[in-house]
């Protein structure tokens, strides 16, 4: 199993970047053993009935990477190309969010390889619920808390609420994470990733000394975490020039206009062909002048070809492990790139998360703007504590977030002890 998870290059990558944080913290080998590997790798068949008639069996993947903290927390994603080494990469790195960000959870990711661009709604239910059947004897508030991921969203997590609380006889809203606000969701919730990657990078704008009013931006990707960090960054006066998706991307020098070209997005399926824009090549975009660079979609898209040509401040990392370990070398290297990496910079969304499972839990709502200003207070904190450990051991920023995230971990697995 070992090997087969590092033949997977997204989890070498987080094994890589695991391995370089443990050999500087000097963890002992039954720490660094007992940390690396995930816990929990769950793989379930999942036939469905086709609206044609017809039986397809897909492949259900969920890793649960510690429960040394408190239940596994994590997305749920909807792929033609989910695999487990892909889920098992990203269990590891939202493990170390969680325990970097100070909330009580371990890392968790689940995946089933299917594309929902070609599944009606119906089709989409019966993968869902009997998915989460499948799940029922290794999930429950206290182990295991899925969230909306790529492809999946808000309709998901209702029809998983219902699926599991049919079971147990009885409204489990804590169950999931990501829901409605009618079936017990948490006001911010739906913004809360792009929300903080923009908070973050207001601050390291400001710890550059670049006026934010006068700041521009460059966003790859226009999903949810995509739109929501670019709206926010133009909240804040900056200008956004560029704007990528799975189709292309558009181009305006003087700003693109946000709500004409989501209301493109909504019509069209894309921002291509958006009128008040020009196209421009998706990869050429990532290295336009800019002050702030958030790649926000997918991973390992700043690569040891195109780190030389990176022309921003600030590399604000909404998507899971977008920078590879040699563009890392590279950037590092320059030392004129401030890099917020992603087990800080997107930890927006599993924060909200947590206070939606703290509300579910009291069955008590905050307020939007509550939540808003305890997720702003919660990454400024990591931020602070992230800065000034790299200040004190003259560390690169990613460096520092993950070794205060794995030193959690590890510290209290060492309390714990090994059992039996």
């Amino acid at each position: 199993m070992r090997t087969e998870l590092l033949h997977n290059s997204m989890f070498a990558m987080a094994a890589t970047q695991f391995d370089g944080v443990a050999d500087f913290l000097e963890l002992n080998d039954e720490l660094r053993e007992r940390c690396k590997w995930p816990k929990r790798l769950i793989t379930v068949t999942v036939p469905v009935r086709h609206d044609d008639g017809s039986t397809r069996v897909y492949f259900g993947h969920r890793v649960q990477h510690h429960l040394t903290r408190g239940p596994v927390k994590g997305g749920l994603r909807y792929s033609p190309d989910v695999d487990l080494g892909e889920v098992a990469a990203l269990a590891m790195w939202m493990n170390w969010k969680c325990a970097l960000m100070n909330l009580p959870f371990g890392g968790g990711k689940g995946g089933i390889n299917c594309d929902p661009r070609t599944l009606s709604q119906g089709e989409l239910e019966r993968i869902t619920r009997r998915f989460t059947m499948e799940m029922i004897p290794f999930i429950g508030e206290d182990i295991d808390v899925m969230a909306p991921d790529m492809g999946t969203n808000e309709q998901t997590m209702s029809w998983m609420v219902d699926t599991y609380s049919t079971h147990q006889g009885h409204l489990v809203p804590g169950i999931v994470t990501g829901k409605p606000l009618c079936l017990q969701g948490s006001a911010g919730r739906t913004r809360a990733t792009g929300h903080g990657v923009a908070f973050l990078a207001s601050r390291a704008l400001d710890k550059l000394g670049v006026p934010i009013g006068e700041a521009t931006a460059v966003v790859q990707g226009f999903g949810n975490v995509g739109s929501h960090t670019a709206f926010t960054l133009a909240s804040y006066g900056v200008k956004v020039r560029g704007i990528s998706d799975i189709s292309g991307a558009v181009w305006n020098d003087d700003g693109l206009n946000l709500p004409k070209l989501s209301n493109h997005v909504r019509a069209t399926g894309s921002v291509v062909g958006f009128s008040e824009a020009d196209a421009i090549d998706p990869a050429e975009m990532l290295c336009q002048e800019c002050d702030i660079l958030a790649p926000a979609a997918a991973g390992m898209v700043i690569t040891g070809d195109n780190a030389p040509r990176l022309r921003c401040k600030v590399l604000a990392e909404g998507a899971n492990g977008p920078t590879t370990p040699e563009a890392d070398a590279i950037l590092n290297e320059r030392g004129d790139v401030f890099i917020i990496p992603d087990v800080l910079c997107n930890a927006g969304g599993v924060t909200v998360s947590y206070f939606e499972w703290v509300q579910n839990l009291q069955r008590y709502s905050w307020t939007e703007r509550e939540v808003i200003t305890r997720l702003e207070t919660q990454l400024e904190a990591a931020f602070t504590r992230v800065l000034q450990f790299a200040d004190r051991f003259k560390l690169p920023i990613r460096t520092a977030a993950q070794a205060l995230a794995v030193k959690t971990v590890s510290d209290v697995k060492a309390q714990r002890g090994l059992f039996p």
